[in-house]
């Protein structure tokens, strides 16, 4: 397998707690997921066990239940889930079922998420037989408002800058830079403890946003000291733990991020605005509500392939696997311009088209692979071994599945199937080399 393989747990685990801002008891069970699946919580208090899937469509804004991520969908929610997502993401974590008995995430009892990346440890890290689906960056991104903003670069890894100023003289400014592994996760990032101001916790009261909350369960900072009995774990926990919570945040994408995503004064709701432009401005798979997490629908395909009518042969990329392979549909009809003259009365579609389809599915894997995209274009160096096995006519849908042989300084050989009805109808071997786009 080309590229690191897609991860989930071998076994069941489980933790008990107590929600921070609603104060119910929860069990939450880890569990290992299928292939792709990606991240989802079931709600195993409600009746049919409802599913809410870790996506960006599913984050929701409650101005009534602040300092906290929530996701919905249809109607189910999920609330303060970001230490949970957090541990899956500095774990390497891709898929798992994450099942809970109330609508918010357990606390952990020092307000880190040590014990949540812990279980996932000990229940066992288990790679699949797929490669890992990155959410790359592929141009610089980003949100802002104020003073606080949230921006991100192209990186060959996954990288976190983070910068946190408070008007108060035992925090102030403290700036971190994080590369993510499960290592350094699991010492760097994961014992930080989430904080609160003493001057902000009667309001917090008021407001019923607290009402799980402990000494035991937050850093309290006073005016002039911590009034926890512990000591600090690091001089810079509070901005270690800002990044905890991005870390968590970034994972309503869907996926591991490629990327350099840096932060200054940002908080949940400002995370969530950042992954929802995100999903807006970069070409990226999941856009289609309801349809699978790795579909490229056709907007998302638009936005990496240049090509537009009549010649855009691609209707919906249904699997990119980076570094190996790609599978998209293309559905013939008889509205297609070709059938005009191709043969008036006998329409059949070209034999050279359906190689050109075939090489737009191609052209998805490749250009998902460079930076910048956008500035690309893919040129054919050669064809070998075509064959066309039986003809395609209007109401045939086309299956075609692209396999990456080879890449090289930006060229690749490729082989392509075609499918009608699970049939092979056609197949070749395309060579394409990477090109700039000339400037418009």
């Amino acid at each position: 397998m080309i590229g690191d393989p897609q991860r989930t747990i071998a076994r069941a685990v489980s933790l008990e707690g107590v929600g921070l801002h609603t104060g119910a008891h929860c069990t939450l069970t880890f569990k290992p997921a299928e292939t792709a699946s990606g991240v989802r919580f079931v709600r195993t208090d409600l009746p049919g066990h409802p599913t809410v899937q870790v996506r960006a469509e599913n984050a929701h804004f409650d101005p009534a239940a602040g300092r906290r991520t929530i996701l919905q969908e249809h109607g189910v929610q999920i609330h303060t889930m970001e230490h949970v997502l957090a541990a899956a993401a500095g774990m390497g974590v891709d898929n798992l079922t994450i099942e809970q008995s109330a609508m918010e995430s357990p606390e952990p009892a020092d307000g880190s998420a040590l014990v949540f990346a812990q279980a996932l440890q000990e229940a066992g890290l288990v790679d699949q037989d797929r490669p890992r689906r990155h959410v790359k960056i592929t141009r610089p991104v980003e949100w802002s408002e104020g003073d606080v903003t949230v921006r991100a670069v192209p990186y060959r890894g996954f990288r976190i800058t983070f910068t946190v100023e408070y008007d108060h003289p035992l925090i102030g400014t403290q700036s971190m830079c994080f590369d993510v592994d499960p290592k350094s996760f699991l010492t760097d990032i994961a014992p930080a403890r989430t904080f609160v101001l003493e001057r902000d916790l009667e309001l917090l009261r008021q407001a019923g946003w607290i009402r799980g909350g402990r000494l035991e369960s937050a850093i309290v900072v006073g005016s002039d000291r911590i009034l926890n009995p512990e000591p600090l774990r690091f001089p810079d926990e509070f901005v270690r733990h800002k990044v905890l919570d991005l870390l968590g945040d970034l994972m309503l994408l869907g996926g591991p991020v490629q990327g350099h995503v840096i932060a200054h004064r940002s908080g949940h709701q400002s995370h969530v605005a950042f992954v929802k432009r995100v999903r807006e401005v970069l070409p990226l798979p999941g856009r289609r509500p309801g349809a699978a997490p790795e579909e490229w629908d056709i907007t998302a395909i638009m936005d990496l392939l240049p090509h537009r009518y009549p010649f855009l042969l691609v209707d919906r990329i249904t699997r990119l696997d980076e570094g190996h392979g790609a599978e998209g549909i293309k559905n013939v009809t008889i509205n297609e311009p070709f059938f005009q003259g191709h043969f008036p009365g006998h329409p059949i579609m070209p034999a050279v088209l359906i190689l050109e389809a075939m090489a737009q599915v191609g052209g998805m894997l490749l250009l998902h692979s460079v930076e910048s995209p956008e500035g690309k274009l893919m040129y054919f160096m050669g064809i070998d071994k075509a064959k066309f096995r039986r003809p395609v006519t209007p109401g045939d849908q086309l299956r075609f599945v692209l396999t990456l042989i080879k890449q090289k300084k930006g060229t690749a050989k490729i082989r392509g199937e075609a499918f009608v009805d699970g049939q092979l109808v056609a197949e070749a071997e395309l060579l394409a080399m990477i090109v700039d786009r000339r400037a418009t």
